[in-house]
């Protein structure tokens, strides 16, 4: 069972832009991270199991929705203070933020931001605590950087609406308690409805044989004419703008947690450098292993720099979609390289259980995939640049 020494690297001294409640919040979630999830990461991620004993945990230390209002049962906190957890997260386990970010950004945030009162009453306490647990359906086995090409679709029938098609690669899917999914109306509009375990005709299989995100339930949604209330339909925005807004709000969350996994890896190579000896004396003493690693806290660096800005745009409601594009992609490839430039100065052991990297490469190459992939990202950012749509 691995010990986890790490403390922290702050090379541009961005804890004096951080306000003592900000601090108080990274020092909670850490010392719950070392304690309840690095002494059992390693084997979950071998047993490809999620560890749900976890989830109130995760509830206490406000991982659940940390922005949702006190009235609704979540902190209220800033979105630095968001970004400070998901990086606490995904320092341990890109699966683990997985989890967090889901339940935060595309389950409770849409009910927040698009629900009724009455919706955000019955589900968002119990979802903040983890007494209750949400996915988020919009990615299709034969759409997924074309979500507007959906096919999954509602009909209405009285009061009623019968939900029929399918989802894919749907993180939490196999535990949910509730799904919000993302379906075209008879008009061809999408719109948010939330799916309750139990309804007839709703199942979540388990995706199986996963080399990436081993520690994080991964499942499907399938709707085979199952009757849900129209009760349960979120009125308050319809069109694909809708489901995108509630990505914005996780790849903002993913900025600040490929952060986290870039620094346990530069943090595992630093202090290996120093006590390797080859040649009789330090590998961390040798020129091209100071420029490995020389090159991976510039690089984090620059990456804690941009997110803390993005985190003070979104406070002040002035970040925009590409905004947070240019954040998700440049951080999580920037985790990649650092991820595989420590695996290196580990040489056999940085694909060791022993050490965490290799897991942390396999995470990430997920990562760089999912909500929104290296290259969509790029093109968003071409787009905004030259207002020329690369898209069609």
């Amino acid at each position: 069972m691995r010990t986890d020494l790490y403390q922290g690297h702050d090379y541009y001294l961005l804890d004096e832009l951080l306000t003592e409640e900000h601090k108080l919040i990274r020092e909670t979630a850490r010392e719950w991270v070392k304690k309840e999830v690095s002494p059992i990461i390693e084997e979950a991620a071998e047993k490809c199991e999620f560890p749900r004993h976890l989830l109130p945990g995760l509830g206490e230390i406000g991982a659940f929705g940390p922005y949702i209002p006190a009235e609704y049962g979540g902190p209220g906190l800033d979105q630095i203070s968001y970004g400070i957890i998901m990086q606490e997260l995904e320092r341990c386990d890109s699966g683990l933020r997985s989890t967090a970010s889901v339940q935060s950004s595309l389950v409770m945030y849409p009910i927040w931001r698009y629900g009724t009162e009455e919706q955000k009453q019955k589900y968002l306490p119990k979802l903040a605590t983890g007494e209750m647990m949400g996915c988020f359906g919009l990615t299709e086995p034969d759409h997924g950087s074309n979500p507007g090409g959906m096919t999954t679709n509602f009909k209405e029938d009285g009061d009623d609406v019968i939900l029929n098609g399918a989802k894919m690669w749907i993180s939490n899917a196999p535990f949910a308690d509730i799904a919000v999914v993302w379906a075209k109306n008879e008009a061809g509009r999408i719109q948010g409805i939330v799916v309750e375990r139990g309804m007839e005709g709703f199942s979540t299989p388990t995706m199986h044989g996963k080399w990436s995100l081993r520690a994080s339930d991964t499942g499907e949604l399938i709707f085979d004419n199952v009757r849900v209330p129209k009760a349960n339909i979120l009125p308050g925005r319809d069109g694909l703008g809708a489901p995108l807004s509630c990505l914005d709000s996780a790849r903002y969350g993913i900025a600040w947690g490929a952060i986290g996994a870039a620094l346990d890896c530069y943090d595992t190579a630093l202090r290996y450098s120093k006590e390797r000896v080859q040649f009789d004396r330090p590998i961390g003493q040798f020129q091209l292993q100071q420029k490995k690693l020389a090159e991976m806290i510039t690089e984090i660096t620059k990456a804690q720099l941009l997110t803390y800005r993005l985190g003070q745009l979104r406070d002040e409601g002035k970040a925009t979609s590409a905004q947070i594009s240019m954040a998700k992609r440049n951080n999580v490839d920037m985790a990649l390289t650092v991820a595989r430039d420590a695996r290196q100065m580990l040489g056999g052991m940085g694909i060791t259980g022993e050490y965490p990297i290799m897991r942390h490469m396999m995470n990430l190459e997920s990562v760089v995939t999912y909500e929104g992939t290296h290259d969509v990202h790029l093109l968003i950012t071409g787009l905004d640049v030259t207002g020329l749509n690369a898209f069609v």
